[in-house]
């Protein structure tokens, strides 16, 4: 068989964020899925690249991803022949080592010990035959059992790409000296001078068994923790799926650092085509459709005497007089402005960005959101004050027997069922908050009834039951904290109601709580007296929730200090640093839960984390919660939102894979809470986004049901699940409404 003719094996990865392409390219939608060449995205063109080497040789490519990224895959490469390859989805980032282990271990079982070819989807390449013809030449290194590498001939002292040093050689085939990192300019300029110092194009030749036999001797971990999560990964029809705790096992390194520095006799073949990564603004305006002064004009752009310049707009009109050299990069939620020369600097602001939580790094704005603040103001003042309030005050009412119903049916009829302290507790609470924005309605009666209620489920040792039976008695004693946190929220209200027995009925549930549920380590609070198993993050986000009430309501500043002490535990334990997230689930030592439990997070809770850390701050002066507080809010938008409905998903793990894809209506409440507490809060303006989501709360949850009530389960593609109303909500919505109501200075009168 003609060498020619061989049949190789490719591999895509398309695993990079691309922020040097910052404010375009976002953690959620990389560079390679935009189409920055007016001929389909980066992906697309190189997997049509891969396959259009020759039309009588097999070529199966295969998609090295993010499983995260699933849905830009299918968008782009619709219809596109893969000639028996398949997307092959990482569950998170790994780097580039175990990307090629993976290629090197599916060509083994699935093709034989066959050339592998392994490419990045974010470089730009002028033609398909002369990128072959360069790939062809290494076939007889390859095939020699050396892995090969491609260069590109420097043309400039180049600070943004690694370099691969060479012998002093001429000819197709060169042997590898090293591999060096991105230079400063001195150093760039003297490997330019050299002529022996190529950029390194991140492409690899190689047999399978040979890269395999590498591995094993090299970076024989790697192997072994990504063979073990193949062997446990799902295979359908649109792709394979690696398991999530398997596959977060693999150490992440790249293969230059695992491999090719320490492998001997790698060859390199000099790039016979025109070669760009696309890696900044300034490689953009290179390769861009240029105007008559030498500027690449994208979108709604107005430019007078303006030369050499990149000038994009992707939303509103952008204009500029009199710039040289300049890009000039505008979103809908954020504008980069850099000389040409510097734009490849954007990863500092990047890093900045992220340092301060700020989510413009990981999500893309939404097309619709609304501009107008306080577009719903007039709807959501009649829903709460006209319709809501009103039937919850009365229908909601258990008269009968003392409390609250737990759910009403859609025709507005109490619906039997055990009732919950929390929902008692909620209920109170709510009515409470109503009286504190000025609704007329009974708040004081309401607040009095519930509070006799519940004081039926008062312990001996002052603490709070869990649930009564449907005639008020007790049905389970269980002293659980996060109904104390929940009494503890009402009592708080009803006293700045002015309740006589609130601050007294307080004060014993704290004592309560410092004797049976504080860690005696200091490590926040057990779940019930005496537990020592496993320990949630919720009933704390309840006591905080609890504690900052407690101050507002006496300016007891005894209870910042307990507030602290959570806060503290939500810095050091529940918050993960790297993925921005909030575990759900810990030992009792506050390690990650094991399985999958320890990789459970919820949106919703981001969102009321945001708002709390929010409040915490502007009780406390301590601005640098507020950090976290936008951090939490760009992961929740980043990774938990269902992108047809834009609703928040029930819970998601902590690398953005959903877990739970019906949407509950709370984590919307929560959402608007977030948005409003973090609006120009040290952070970007938010009021859009504050609109967008009472607007999606009222699309999907509100308006589809019937006065005063609300769908409180949406599943993903946007149907009702719901089958009651859940009172446990009416505090949510009160809440986040009345906050909203606030915000937009439409208060009733």
């Amino acid at each position: 068989m003609a060498t020619e003719k061989q049949k190789i094996i490719s591999f895509v990865m398309s695993g990079g964020v691309g922020s040097r392409l910052w404010p375009l390219s976002r953690e959620d939608f990389p560079k390679q899925f935009h189409n920055l060449s007016g001929q389909g995205s980066m992906l697309l063109r190189t997997v049509k690249r891969m396959a259009a080497r020759t039309a009588d040789v097999s070529a199966p490519v295969y998609l090295l991803a993010s499983e995260r990224h699933s849905d830009h895959i299918n968008q782009d490469l619709a219809g596109v022949d893969l000639g028996g390859g398949r997307p092959i989805l990482e569950p998170m980032g790994r780097n580039t080592a175990s990307a090629v282990v993976l290629a090197t271990e599916i060509t083994l079982r699935e093709h034989g010990d066959e050339l592998v070819l392994v490419v990045p989807s974010d470089h730009e390449i002028t033609t398909d035959r002369d990128f072959w013809n360069t790939i062809e030449a290494g076939i007889g290194p390859a095939n020699e059992g050396r892995i090969v590498v491609f260069g590109i001939q420097p043309d400039r002292p180049e600070t943004g790409y690694g370099y691969i040093e060479t012998s002093l050689q001429t000819g197709d085939i060169r042997d590898v000296v090293r591999f060096v990192e991105k230079p400063n300019e001195k150093t760039a300029k003297q490997y330019l001078e050299s002529g022996n110092f190529l950029w390194n194009a991140g492409i690899f030749l190689f047999r399978a068994s040979v890269m395999r036999d590498a591995f094993k001797t090299q970076a024989l971990d790697i192997w072994d923790s990504a063979i073990v999560a193949l062997d446990q990964a799902d295979t359908n029809i649109s792709g394979t799926y690696l398991p999530h705790d398997l596959y977060a096992a693999v150490p992440s390194i790249s293969v230059d650092y695992a491999i090719m520095e320490h492998a001997p006799d790698i060859a390199l073949v000099p790039a016979n085509f025109r070669w760009n990564d696309l890696g900044s603004w300034q490689s953009l305006l290179e390769v861009g459709s240029v105007d008559g002064n030498g500027n690449v004009i994208v979108g709604d752009v107005v430019a007078i005497d303006c030369e050499h310049s990149y000038l994009r707009s992707d939303g509103r009109l952008l204009s500029a007089v009199g710039l040289r050299d300049t890009a000039v990069v505008a979103t809908a939620d954020a504008t980069f402005v850099a000389p040409v020369s510097e734009s490849q600097n954007v990863r500092k602001v990047v890093e900045q960005l992220e340092k301060t939580g700020r989510l413009e790094t990981k999500f893309t704005p939404a097309q619709d959101r609304l501009p107008h603040v306080g577009a719903y103001g007039n709807r959501v003042r009649h829903w709460l004050f006209d319709e809501t309030l009103p039937l919850w005050s009365t229908v909601g009412v258990d008269d009968r027997h003392g409390g609250f119903h737990e759910a009403l049916s859609f025709d507005a009829i109490p619906i039997n069922k055990t009732k919950r302290m929390r929902t008692m507790a909620r209920q109170i609470y709510a009515f409470a908050v109503a009286h504190e924005m000025g609704w007329d309605g009974p708040a004081k009666a309401l607040i009095d009834h519930g509070i006799s209620y519940i004081k039926n489920g008062r312990t001996d040792r002052g603490g709070w039951t869990k649930t009564f039976n449907q005639d008020g008695s007790v049905l389970d004693p269980t002293e659980d904290a996060y109904d104390q946190s929940c009494v503890l929220l009402a009592l708080a209200h009803a006293h700045k109601a002015g309740h006589k027995e609130a601050l007294a009925l307080g004060t014993e549930t704290f004592v309560f709580i410092d004797e049976y549920l504080a860690d005696a380590r200091l490590t926040g609070f057990l779940e019930t007296p005496g537990d020592t198993g496993l320990r949630r993050a919720n009933p704390h986000m309840h006591l905080l929730e609890a504690f900052l009430a407690w101050h507002d309501a006496t300016g007891n500043r005894d209870y910042l200090q307990r507030a602290a002490r959570i806060v503290d535990l939500f810095r050091h334990h529940m918050f993960d640093a790297e993925t921005w997230t909030l575990g759900e689930y810990f030992s009792n030592d506050w390690a990650r839960a094991p399985g999958d439990q320890g990789e459970w997070t919820e949106p919703g809770h981001h969102f009321e984390w945001a708002s709390l850390l929010s409040d915490f701050a502007h009780a406390t002066g301590q601005k640098d919660v507020v950090r976290y507080g936008r951090k939490l809010y760009a992961s929740a938008i980043a990774n938990g939102l269902n992108r047809s409905t834009e609703l928040a998903y029930n819970a998601v793990s902590r690398h953005g894979l959903p877990l739970d894809t019906n949407s509950r209506s709370w984590p919307q409440t929560e959402a608007v809470k977030a948005a409003i507490a973090l609006d120009g809060n040290g952070g970007p303006d938010l009021k859009p986004e504050v609109e967008a989501r009472v607007g999606r709360l009222f699309r999907w949850h509100i308006e589809p049901a019937p006065k005063g009530l609300w769908v409180d389960l949406i599943d993903e593609t946007g149907k009702a699940k719901a089958e009651d109303v859940p009172a446990s909500i009416f505090y949510h919505l009160v809440c986040a409404l009345t906050q909203y109501v606030a915000y937009v200075g439409k208060k009733p009168q």
